[in-house]
């Protein structure tokens, strides 16, 4: 509680006296990338059907894996001693790069000299809510700031008619960690996320009541933003900032949002090119957004993907497939989930490429963790917190890069193992903030901005 007092928090990022606290400011060093779109699939993909070709697993499909591979060995559903499943699916390589991809990835097969490719991600957690959390924040625990927010406080945002940070959902249920996953944290709740939906009205409550025009509402406006600095003023309480500032980014987003939300206005070829449909809620019309949000000048988008897989009920997201990962979650079997979510991601960096921004705009590719190399009992993959797959593509990374190596198994890094900090201190050295930097509350006490490092060699 005592750490939710930052007004007077001291740091090299904090704004200047007198400026709006979400204005642009600059970073510690000059940044490659100047905003980020995060696509998280909440309920985390299974890497080896995707992206870590393993034949040595394939040829010990059925098997019992060798005892010093299960030593101390967590599962969250099934047993120790369960047969290690091979991969189902073929995989070639692809680009200038040689990047080896599934035959599940023919678009992004198209754009892979454009992406880079870290095949040894590590967390702590084995069940979904917490390890998003910590894929989100740095912490399963409640209570620390989310990528999003820290970047918000650290940088601000260069549009003054939009929230710096915004936050899609697809799907029904969201994602398990909630509204934790774009929490502020300690820092004051002017920094957290955004929740924006589909449709013609982006925020809840944004219009006007009957009967209350502009100047109406204006003048309201100007009479609570004086009382609500008089409290500022004798309190020093950093949530009444946020109460003004709420008030006059819903007053501006009146005019901004709803153009900025109308995808009617894309050309035919665009809608089709992403999937999308205008007046409708899906990842496909999220990611769209994103980029129109990212050209207004949003400094911090994230899109989370937790639809509904081909009519499967799941409890934690759409790529919550353990009980029918090989036979529900791909193109062979089901055509309303698997072919719109491969085809999204090259067609954003390629809308990106062709608008001349993805050399700094970052798109992140992630879910909290993957799939184990090994049989649950419904002839399908459990949870694996121990290895898995993240992408990245444009702001200053490597394309057609692959940093970090599983084993021949799958089961655990080979080399380069690198953690959910790590991949927050590499976002914000990307975006030209000092990820060992700290500020200090009002107390004087220390407050690490991460406790990663960041991955210098993903970088152009």
């Amino acid at each position: 509680m005592a750490l939710a007092e930052l007004a007077g928090a001291r740091s090299a990022l904090a704004a200047p006296a007198g400026t709006s606290p979400l204005a642009a400011k600059p970073g510690h060093f000059p940044a490659k990338a100047k905003n980020v779109i995060f696509l998280f699939m909440a309920g985390a993909p299974s890497h080896l059907e995707l992206f870590d070709n393993k034949p040595e697993l394939t040829k010990y499909d059925g098997k019992l894996p060798p005892a010093e591979l299960i030593k101390g060995y967590r599962a969250a559903f099934i047993s120790p001693n369960s047969k290690l499943l091979g991969g189902k699916f073929k995989f070639a390589k692809h680009g200038k790069s040689g990047a080896e991809l599934s035959e599940l990835l023919p678009s992004l097969a198209g754009v892979v000299d454009d992406v880079a490719i870290v095949k040894s991600m590590v967390t702590d957690a084995f069940n979904h809510a917490p390890a998003q959390i910590e894929m989100n924040t740095g912490s399963q625990q409640f209570g620390r700031p989310s990528i999003g927010a820290w970047v918000t406080y650290g940088l601000g945002s260069v549009s003054q008619d939009l929230p710096g940070f915004i936050v899609f959902s697809s799907g029904k249920k969201g994602p398990s960690g909630g509204n934790s996953n774009w929490g502020a944290g300690f820092l004051p709740t002017m920094y957290q996320g955004v929740q924006f939906r589909g449709g013609s009205e982006p925020v809840l409550f944004l219009s006007n009541p009957r009967g209350v025009d502009e100047p109406l509402q204006r003048d309201s406006l100007d009479a609570l933003r004086a009382l609500n600095q008089q409290r500022l003023e004798a309190m020093g309480d950093p949530e009444i900032a946020t109460r003004i500032n709420s008030y006059e980014m819903a007053f501006r987003m009146q005019s901004s949002a709803p153009e900025l939300m109308d995808l009617s206005k894309e050309s035919k070829a665009t809608l089709e090119m992403y999937g999308a449909e205008p007046g409708k809620s899906s990842f496909a019309n999220n990611c769209l957004l994103a980029r129109r949000l990212a050209e207004a000048g949003a400094k911090w988008i994230t899109v989370y993907y937790s639809d509904t897989i081909g009519g499967q009920k799941t409890d934690s997201g759409g790529w919550d497939t353990h009980g029918f990962n090989n036979t529900h979650m791909f193109p062979i079997v089901d055509k309303y989930h698997f072919p719109l979510t491969e085809q999204t991601l090259p067609t954003l960096l390629d809308d990106l490429q062709e608008r001349d921004m993805l050399a700094d705009t970052l798109v992140v590719w992630m879910g909290e963790f993957g799939r184990t190399p090994k049989i649950n009992a419904q002839t399908s993959r459990d949870h694996w917190p121990d290895c898995y797959t993240v992408l990245f593509a444009g702001g200053g990374t490597k394309g057609g890069y692959v940093y970090g190596r599983s084993d021949s198994k799958g089961m655990y890094p080979d080399e380069h193992p690198v953690r959910p900090d790590d991949i927050a201190a590499t976002i914000y050295h990307l975006l030209g903030i000092d990820p060992q930097a700290e500020i200090r509350d009002t107390a004087g006490r220390p407050l690490p901005i991460s406790r990663g490092k960041a991955i210098l060699d993903l970088m152009v």
